[in-house]
C-alpha cells in the first residue's frame, strides 16, 4: 500500500504535509485531509436541510413554502410528506405524493426529516 496522497484539485502525487494540512507542489493547493475524507464519506448520500441522511420510506416535513407550477397555491411550510422515494443523481432527488397536489419531485434542501 502506498502512502502517497493525491491532490484533490490536480491529482498530482507530489504532495507534502505542512502542519495539519497537505500541500501540492504542482498547483500549490492546500487542504485538510480529514475534511476531504468526511466529504467523500457523504458522497452519494442524500441529506435534508439539517444534514440528516434520508432513506427510502422516510417521512419529511417541508421547511418553506414551495410554489408549484400550474397550481393556484403553494405547498405550505410544515406539510408532512410520508413514504418518500430517493432519486440519487437527480436535481429534484425526492419523489413523493402530497395530499391535494399529487405526485411530485422535491429537492432535499427544502425538507427536514420528521
Amino acid at each position: 500500500m502506498s502512502d502517497t496522497v493525491l491532490c484533490p484539485k490536480c491529482s498530482s502525487e507530489f504532495t507534502y504535509p505542512s502542519d495539519n494540512m497537505m500541500v501540492c507542489s504542482q498547483c500549490f493547493y492546500e487542504w485538510n485531509p480529514e475534511e476531504v475524507a468526511s466529504e467523500t464519506a457523504n458522497e452519494g448520500k442524500i441529506l435534508d436541510s439539517n444534514g440528516n441522511e434520508l432513506q427510502d420510506g422516510d417521512s419529511v416535513v417541508v421547511v418553506k413554502d414551495l410554489p408549484v407550477k400550474g397550481a393556484p397555491k403553494p405547498v405550505k411550510a410544515g406539510t408532512k410528506v410520508k413514504n418518500i422515494r430517493l432519486r440519487p443523481g437527480s436535481d429534484h432527488n425526492i419523489d413523493c405524493k402530497i395530499d391535494g397536489f399529487g405526485a411530485m419531485a422535491l429537492k432535499s434542501e427544502f425538507v427536514k426529516k420528521a
